[in-house]
Formats: structure tokens, sequence, C-alpha cells
């Protein structure tokens, strides 16, 4: 049985889950949205911000001795036992874009490991929410596809021009040149594909707190293995691999063997 308190924290989750959906689905697609550009030159709309200011209205008001990490509005007591680890919007140019591949990540630490883990699709009605042993899509549990042979699985990343200038292209194309079909279904839509049985490998060379941590209970409880670009836990990277753990580790293989050639 779960406890009390554990319970009180999905109750919670589900609550920012809807609230923030009904802040940015008005948002979607429509002509008067204008995108504005950070200092670090990221873009930001109106439902990034209102968004986070609902979610953080939600969480300090049910638990204020909570901390919060979000995108938009920075860290609040980072330092606490339990701190939620908001991204109102993952993937700003493909929502102003209009296109439905974005999402809301919404994560939860407790003293610093990843416990809950969401990812709402707004436009596309679909929701998967993890705790590292079970992933859920729309509240069926969800499960990645059986391993198949290596050269006849689906790769996945959100950007190559990002892994020129983060990562190593040597080492992607070497993935490539061993694995079937590549295509940039990126952002968090991405690790949607992977939990729910319909690609094999999500990479991201380059990311933010906010953008890992509520993937990994989700990646973890559909039966994968979440870890940075170089094998390293994920929850102080800046880099993903996810895939099965039979294909996680060839990924690895094939990158360690471009370091030493």
């Amino acid at each position: 049985m779960e406890a009390p308190l554990y319970s009180a924290h999905k109750t919670v989750l589900n609550n920012l889950i809807q609230k923030s959906e009904s802040v940015i689905k008005p948002w979607f697609a429509s002509r008067s949205l204008e995108i504005e550009h950070k200092s670090d030159a990221t873009p930001v709309t109106i439902a990034d911000r209102e968004a986070e200011a609902a979610m953080r209205k939600i969480i300090s008001s049910t638990f204020p001795d909570h901390g919060i990490i979000g995108e938009e509005f920075g860290s609040t007591n980072p330092e606490a036992d339990y701190v939620w680890v908001l991204d109102p919007i993952d993937g700003t140019v493909t929502f102003a874009s209009g296109c439905p591949l974005f999402g809301t990540l919404i994560g939860l630490l407790h003293k610093g490991k990843p416990v809950l883990g969401a990812i709402n699709l707004p436009a596309l009605g679909q929701c998967y929410i993890g705790d590292n042993q079970t992933t859920t899509l729309n509240g069926t549990i969800v499960k990645m596809r059986p391993a198949l042979p290596f050269e006849e699985t689906t790769v996945l990343c959100t950007c190559i021009k990002s892994v020129d200038e983060y990562q190593s292209r040597e080492q992607f194309d070497a993935l490539l040149a061993r694995t079937h079909l590549f295509r940039t279904w990126g952002d968090c839509y991405g690790y949607t594909l992977l939990a729910g049985g319909w690609a094999d490998i999500m990479l991201d060379p380059i990311m933010n707190p906010w953008d890992i941590i509520a993937l990994i209970p989700v990646i973890r409880g559909a039966g994968g293995v979440i870890t940075t670009w170089d094998g390293k836990d994920p929850v102080a990277g800046d880099s993903i691999i996810a895939a099965r753990p039979e294909h996680h580790s060839e990924v690895l293989q094939i990158f360690n063997d471009c370091r030493v050639s």
C-alpha cells in the first residue's frame, strides 16, 4: 500500500498536469502568441510563464516546505527534501510553430533522487506518468517494446545541430550507421515514443535539469535505462541517452569505440 504522503504527491502531480494544460491549450496555434527571447537566447512565451506560475502556486499552497526548480522563475528552496522540477513547455519552438509535439514536464525529487515524473502532451491528449517501477499512458500501463536486433532499431534525437555543438558527430554517425531508422521526433515527445513502445533509442546532446528530471521515472518505469551521453547519472548531467538495457549498452559501446579509435 502506498504511504499517504506519496499518494498526496501523486494527487498534486495530477493537479499540476490539469492546471498547466488549462493554461497552455488556449495559446496553442494562436496567431496572437508572441515569442520573446531570454538572456540566453532561448525562446519563451506567455504560456510558458503563466503555466509555471500556476503550478508554483499549487505547490506552494499544498507543500509550503517543498522546493521548486523551474525553467522560467528559477529555484526556491532547492535544498529541501522534496523538490519539484518544472518545465512548463518543453519544446517552446515546437509549440509556437503550431506543431503538437510539445509537452509539460513535471518531476519530483526526494533527497536528490527522482521519484515521480510526468510528460503531458496537451495537444495530443496524452499523459505519461512514471514512478521508476511503472509508467502509465492516460492511466494504462505501458512498456518499451521488446528488444529488436540492433540493426533494426529506430533512433530519435531532438536536434542534429546540437550534436555538432555539444557532443561528437563521429559517435552519432557511427550509431546511425549501425541502426535502421533515424527521425527528429524530439523534445519530450521522443521519450514518450520510447516509453510507449514505438521507438528504441532517444538521444539529446544538451539539456537542463528541468528537461531531464521528469523523464527519468517515466523511462525507468517503462523498462528503459537513462543516462548521460557518457553513461553517468542523469540527475546531475546535461545530456541523455535513453533505451532498453540491451540497446543502451550497445550505444555506449559504439560511443566508446569512437573515443579510443
